[in-house]
């Protein structure tokens, strides 16, 4: 099959394709909770660990903000992000389908590449502990933010589990590729206007597949 040119990034032999990280890449709801529970300890404030895993997406100082005083936010945030590769790292599992996704990428002569509200450095260190080859790590964006790093990028598709994926991807003119594997479920990713639906990323390479041919 010939290569595919992104419409986007003529440059690309391939397709250049985006890819939240949690819960779309990798189950992080272990590690995540671990670094919440022993945030509660150490600061002596009650979290309902529980709760934070069912809602992940959203920046964390979104969160932050449900336990602590706003004052309290920026240093909460920082001693979170500190504490976070102890607790959180080893626990994360990658979601099934992920090593494959990424190889059919590759194998498609693109460029696979991982926008996500995750403080960077952190999101690195999953993506290095599970062996998921990324092309290139932006962190710290959510929602329409997530789309100036698409735009930069060339990406013409971003997958994510949030609706706030579905609007990063509007927000590059990238076609939203949901997966329901998150906290949004498929009538919610589908309300916000994805357009292609998966159950889960053990689907993308043959959605892939059928997406470069078409353009080819």
């Amino acid at each position: 099959m010939a290569a595919l040119t992104d419409p986007q990034n003529p440059a690309a032999p391939g397709p250049v394709v985006g890819f939240d990280l949690d819960m779309t890449l990798i189950d992080s709801r272990p590690g995540i909770r671990a670094t919440w529970v022993a945030l509660a300890e150490r600061t002596g404030t009650y979290i309902d660990a529980d709760l934070v895993v069912t809602r992940l997406g959203p920046p964390l100082t979104d969160e932050m903000a449900n336990w602590f005083p706003a004052e309290r936010i920026p240093a909460m945030t920082d001693l979170y992000r500190e504490m976070y590769p102890t607790y959180a790292i080893e626990p994360t599992l990658p979601m099934p389908g992920v090593h494959e996704t990424i190889d059919a990428v590759h194998a498609a002569g693109g460029r696979a590449i991982v926008v996500t509200a995750k403080y960077e450095p952190n999101a690195k260190l999953h993506l290095s502990h599970l062996g998921i080859d990324a092309d290139a790590v932006v962190g710290d964006l959510w929602a329409e933010g997530k789309g100036e790093a698409l735009r930069e990028h060339g990406a013409s598709v971003y997958v994510g589990d949030h609706i706030g994926d579905v609007r990063g991807a509007r927000t590059a003119r990238a076609l939203s590729v949901a997966v329901p594997t998150g906290p949004c479920d498929a009538d919610e990713l589908r309300a916000a206007g994805a357009d292609v639906i998966l159950t889960d990323l053990t689907a993308f390479p043959e959605w892939l597949a059928g997406y470069v041919a078409e353009r080819a």
